[in-house]
């Protein structure tokens, strides 16, 4: 169980269950974070968007898709912005404090990645009751190519040899993993979880799966084997996003945790790291406000991340940390 101390932090209860809650996101860190260096990459200007995140008494959930991504060289950055009542997808210079470019044009754009070769975005948009995955270029133009129609389809992320689009697919059974072939247009169905992460090894993808009371885990899957292995899970938190680091040795996750207060809790989001086998995991964010979304830089030194922290009024922004393991 995580306990913190409660200085960034005012829990209001009555009958014993949280009724309201009020963080002080004006705080950049808090004295668990000592010796990370935080940045903040955006302005509230950018109208950088912010995961839905969801609280009750006995716990939280929150929007696990990939809302933002590093390019291939590393100098730029990509993000989800809500401007005009809609969203889309917005670069922004790592090296530069200036404005940013907006790369779709369309209403509501729900996640995206970069291909391996830094030329294309794949994104999910709500359209109706569906969403639907698309192709676009990462650097000019708005044209779009449609991949999938008809269906509740999100988090599209390449294949290392960008042959296939792997993405989750919700159902009337629930969520699985499928992927769209570049070359035929086929489709298949492979097992159950969302956010998938190809990894380099031949027929392999690390996932978040569901259990049965309502946690998280996050799972590794031969889909040519058949072989499927659990590699993060606890019995009181949940894990989703996972991505591989540049040198392969680390895993990145969205984690839950919890800040006590009496008989008080507060639920929240926080950034967790473990090795590719899920061993060593360690909680790395433990500010009260919600650290989502995280990407590593290309040379595996930074992360990446949305939070409101640093902003009085709880605006969101994408920060940046230093990873010293």
């Amino acid at each position: 169980m995580i306990k913190r101390k409660i200085a960034t932090i005012i829990l209001l209860g009555i009958f014993g269950a949280v009724s309201a809650q009020q963080v002080d996101y004006s705080v950049v860190s808090v004295s668990e974070e000592s010796g990370i260096e935080f940045v903040q990459m955006t302005t509230p200007n950018d109208y950088v968007c912010m995961p839905i995140v969801r609280r009750t008494i006995k716990g939280i959930n929150w929007f696990s898709n990939r809302i933002l991504d590093i390019s291939i060289d590393g100098k730029n950055l990509a993000y989800l912005s809500l401007r005009n009542n809609t969203t889309n997808i917005f670069i922004k210079a790592l090296d530069k404090q200036g404005s940013s470019i907006q790369r779709t044009n369309r209403t509501n754009v729900l996640d995206f990645s970069y291909s391996p070769d830094g030329k294309y975005i794949c994104f999910s948009e709500k359209r109706g009751k569906t969403n639907q995955i698309f192709q676009t270029n990462a650097s000019k133009g708005y044209v779009c190519r449609q991949i999938t129609n008809g269906n509740q389809d999100y988090s599209p992320i390449y294949s290392s040899d960008m042959t296939q689009i792997f993405f989750a697919r919700q159902e009337m059974k629930g969520v699985s993993i499928w992927s769209y072939t570049i070359g035929n247009n086929f489709l298949s169905n492979y097992t159950a979880g969302m956010n998938p992460y190809p990894l380099s090894e031949n027929n392999t993808f690390i996932c978040t799966r569901l259990t049965t009371d309502g946690r998280s885990e996050i799972w590794k899957i031969n889909y040519e084997t058949g072989v499927e292995e659990c590699i993060v899970s606890d019995v009181e938190r949940s894990f989703t996003s996972p991505t591989l680091s540049p040198d392969k040795q680390w895993i990145l996750l969205v984690g839950s945790s919890k800040i006590s207060a009496g008989n008080i809790n507060y639920y929240n989001t926080d950034i967790y790291v473990a090795r590719t086998d899920g061993s060593e995991l360690s909680q790395i964010t433990y500010h009260a406000a919600d650290d989502l979304s995280p990407v590593w830089s290309k040379d595996g030194k930074y992360i990446y991340f949305i939070s409101q922290r640093g902003n009085a009024e709880g605006v969101a922004n994408v920060w940046r940390m230093n990873f010293i393991y």
